[in-house]
């Protein structure tokens, strides 16, 4: 029998038969294409590896897949392994992203949070997002776009958010959609923090991390446009660019006392009446 001239962990050649249905199967499920170099020596490696560096998706799925091999390969790490549970994307992914492949439009059933009643209607998905813990849909709005068009407003074209976990029904109708090819999900939440969108302008926010905070900041940073201005011994100076949205503020206030929105003013005052309201509340009795 042929030899990869590769070996399993314990020290056994991994049979070359064996190790092409690996790269064969890596192909399939990651789109990682595992080409030869007949040049140098009949070197296996990875092609076009930045094209796999970029691809968030991609990543996070090896990531996963190894993670799960490692632990059904060593049956010690069995219940020590403990995960975060995403509670709102089991239901209706499979759904979700059948429609996405076959690009037809779904019927659904959404319940809003503050709303007293459910609302059902079309809409054509386009991406998926995970954030915190919840899984979200964007997708092209067919009411509120024919809507639009009809009454002349702007955007012609609307695209809405919907959680995953208020969704109460899908249903696939026999209609399809042409994506929209000029449709950039990176810009359509360009400056913002989470799922929330707004036609507010992007804005230079500073915030002052005490401590020993800053070395968390780094590691984890805020938002993808965080820089560090300065730095001393008792805080350090970051810079975002980003739209003030509710999000925003919910990730700022997470923080509790470690940090400090230092301008602009019209930040940080929000940041003040949330903490006044914070005190009425703990002030009470």
């Amino acid at each position: 029998m042929a030899k990869s001239g590769l070996s399993y962990g314990d020290g056994d050649e991994l049979p070359l038969r064996t190790f092409h249905n690996h790269r064969k199967a890596i192909r399939d499920i990651f789109d990682i294409h595992i080409n030869c170099d007949t040049k140098h020596g009949y070197r296996y490696c990875i092609d076009e590896p930045e094209r796999l560096e970029s691809d968030r998706l991609r990543n996070w799925l090896i990531d996963s897949y190894a993670t799960l091999n490692q632990i059904q390969a060593d049956k010690k790490l069995e219940g020590k392994i403990i995960f975060e549970d995403i509670p709102s994307g089991h239901l209706w992914l499979t759904a979700i992203t059948d429609a996405m492949r076959r690009n037809k439009v779904l019927y659904i059933t959404h319940q809003g949070f503050g709303k007293p009643e459910p609302n059902s209607f079309e809409i054509e998905p386009y991406y998926l997002k995970v954030v915190n813990r919840r899984w979200y849909v964007i997708a092209r709005s067919p009411y509120y776009s024919e809507r639009n068009k009809a009454k002349g407003n702007k955007p012609e074209v609307v695209y809405l958010v919907y959680a995953l976990d208020r969704i109460t029904q899908i249903e696939e109708t026999d209609k399809s959609f042409h994506l929209n090819k000029d449709f950039d999900v990176d810009e359509y939440f360009v400056g913002c923090c989470g799922v929330i969108t707004s036609d507010v302008a992007i804005e230079r926010v500073v915030i002052l991390a005490y401590n020993g905070f800053a070395d968390y900041l780094r590691i984890l940073p805020l938002h993808s446009s965080q820089k560090e201005l300065e730095s001393n011994d008792e805080s350090t100076l970051f810079e975002y660019h980003v739209k003030p949205t509710f999000d925003f503020y919910q990730l700022l206030l997470a923080q509790g006392d470690q940090i400090e929105v230092i301008e602009p003013k019209s930040v940080r005052d929000m940041m003040r009446n949330f903490v006044i309201n914070l005190m009425d509340y703990y002030g009470r009795g």
